[in-house]
């Protein structure tokens, strides 16, 4: 290659390039994009983590517990203790420690359920002890007005409630919408408050742009005005009742790559030392099990399992019984001279004779049956 082609063709392949780097830069901008990663850790099982670190951040000492544990809380009256979990599954032993620890200026924070017959109407439930009634009234949003902002919606998927008649609401949320049911209450119980909510989504993590959770401003003014009782003055414990999943669903829905391949390969053991069987024989009919038959399957057995001198040793005392019957000479003499004397009476060479009278090895199964039908032969001609 001559050096004119060669200088044609740096030049075009800088030329290449050029026109390359121009299209990038004139279709491509480099720009910055915020994502929200997924959650791991404690977020992904502690709903209340991500309000536990704003309080803490703001100065107010917070702690958050799965479940309600009075003895280690040592609660105290400028204390605050807010609640996830079904005030109804409470015992009347922790119902009335609650009630006392409010009385003397504690603030209760607490989550309408959904109304069940089975639940409701305990009278020594926390919830009927402060008057609340749940209600099966669809759920409705209430609109939040924050000075200066948008209006925000809330309590749009929270559950309702009402209080009886002997009970005066501090303050209420309502939206007189065909009901009388309210979405948020704030009672008076001794020197203490119990805010009663329908909905506490803006209170927990969030999780994501449609769930901002406690990210989004208008959700912290909120936030700030439900805890504003005793706020700053004690701890703020955070109840969020993690329910936890049963073992044997976790491994299944979490450990099925370590079992799946466990129990393939147990079943693949199994199959590998399982016996095989061939086709099943049918039973034979009961008019054929006659005694010939289990005299058979009796040889048979002992000739599997290797005691071939006793079906030799039956056949032999057969013969000497009949000869004892018919030539009792012969069979009184023994050795040599009983073999001459059975061979003259059977007319048989003595070396056919001598031959059925002895022992066959035990695994010559031809010398077997041969001395066994040897011997049948000349019980036969007796």
């Amino acid at each position: 290659m001559n050096a004119a082609v060669r200088n044609a063709l740096i030049v075009g392949l800088l030329l290449l390039t050029a026109l390359i780097a121009f299209w990038f830069f004139r279709n491509f901008e480099k720009s910055s994009e915020e994502i929200t990663l997924p959650a791991y850790g404690e977020p992904t099982y502690n709903a209340l983590y991500a309000l536990r670190e704003t309080l803490i951040r703001d100065g107010v000492k917070a702690e958050t517990r799965r479940k309600l544990d009075l003895p280690a809380m040592q609660l105290q009256p400028g204390d605050s203790v807010l609640m996830l979990d079904d005030p109804r599954l409470l015992t009347p032993a922790q119902v009335e420690s609650l009630l006392d620890w409010v009385q003397f200026g504690g603030h209760l924070l607490l989550r309408v359920p959904d109304a069940d017959e089975d639940l409701d109407g305990d009278e020594q439930g926390l919830l009927e002890r402060l008057g609340v009634v749940t209600s099966d009234a669809a759920a409705r949003c209430q609109v939040w007005q924050v000075p200066g902002q948008a209006s925000h919606d809330e309590f749009c998927s929270g559950n309702r409630f009402t209080l009886t008649d002997r009970i005066r609401a501090e303050l209420r949320w309502a939206d007189g919408g065909g009901d009388d049911t309210l979405a948020y209450a704030r009672l008076r119980y001794g020197l203490g408050r119990v805010d009663i909510l329908g909905d506490m989504d803006f209170l927990l993590n969030g999780a994501g742009a449609g769930d901002p959770g406690l990210r989004d401003l208008p959700h912290r003014d909120l936030a700030r005005l439900m805890l504003a009782p005793n706020y700053g003055k004690g701890t703020m414990h955070l109840i969020y009742a993690m329910e936890l999943p049963s073992l044997w669903k976790t491994l299944f829905e979490r450990g099925w790559p370590v079992w799946l391949p466990l129990l393939l390969a147990l079943l693949a053991w199994l199959w590998m030392r399982c016996q095989r069987f061939g086709a099943l024989l049918p039973s034979p009919r009961e008019d054929r099990r006659s005694l010939l038959e289990h005299v058979r399957a009796s040889g048979e057995h002992l000739h599997r399992y290797r005691k071939s001198p006793l079906l030799y040793d039956a056949v032999r005392q057969a013969f000497l019984a009949r000869l004892r019957r018919r030539a009792p000479v012969a069979a009184a003499l023994t050795g040599e001279a009983q073999a001459q004397a059975i061979a003259d009476h059977l007319q048989w060479p003595i070396s056919r004779v001598q031959t059925a009278l002895q022992i066959p090895p035990s695994q010559d199964d031809i010398a077997l049956r041969d001395r066994i039908r040897l011997l049948i032969q000349m019980r036969n001609q007796l």
